[in-house]
């Protein structure tokens, strides 16, 4: 596979934020699995938000509407739950 710099530059920015994408289902899986019950932990909306905004950014060069309009509203999604999440904390 021949790759200019730039090219393998923003493959591995895809790529890390798929792993970082990734990593929230292991998260919830192993806090789920650790309680015996469906968990989701804060930090499945924090690898959401970074995998996210990563691969909005892979999407933006690759220049795909489809991608970029589907990470964008996960975006507002993840940011949201970690808004009430942190409205939550400040009522307790």
């Amino acid at each position: 596979m021949n790759m200019s710099n730039g090219e393998l530059v923003w493959l591995i920015i895809g790529l890390t934020g798929q792993a970082l994408f990734s990593m929230r289902f292991l998260v919830q899986w192993l806090r789920s699995e650790r309680q015996k019950r469906s968990i989701v932990p804060v930090e499945f909306w924090y690898f959401s938000l970074g995998g996210g905004a990563t691969l909005l950014a892979y999407a933006v060069h690759k220049q795909d509407p489809v991608f970029i309009i589907g990470q964008l509203t996960g975006l507002f999604i993840y940011g949201r739950n970690l808004y009430f999440i942190r409205l939550q904390k400040v009522a307790d």
